[in-house]
């Protein structure tokens, strides 16, 4: 766990969250800045900076949290019209956080425009 990061922070419970998901490697909850009326962030519990620094040994995991993105995605109602998953990398990815995230965001139509 990253002492300055947030979102290691929301999995340790120091810091409150809505969470929807959670099992012993992931946790998703709704972002407190939602883009859309559907807006789940999904995370890994381990801290891992971003897309960038996976490793060939955390491949199950992401693909793990991709899995998650589409359960939950069908819970909240936005699999049969769509939905957006979005991993940004880096600060000029537009990454805001330096844990790797996927964000979940629907149930209304989204642009093409991806910021």
């Amino acid at each position: 766990m990253e002492q300055e990061c947030i979102f290691c922070r929301i999995v340790a419970r120091e810091v409150a969250s809505d969470v929807v998901y959670e099992d012993t490697e992931c946790l998703a909850f709704r972002d407190i800045a939602p883009q859309a009326p559907i807006h789940l962030l999904i995370i890994p519990k381990s801290h891992i900076p971003s897309v960038a620094e996976l490793t060939e040994g955390q491949q199950e995991l992401a693909g793990h949290l991709i899995l998650i993105a589409k359960n939950l995605a069908e819970r909240e109602g936005l699999a049969a019209k769509g939905y957006r998953l979005v991993v940004n990398c880096g600060y000029e990815g537009g990454q805001v956080v330096p844990h790797l995230h996927i964000h979940l965001i629907g149930g209304m139509k989204l642009g093409s425009k991806l910021g």
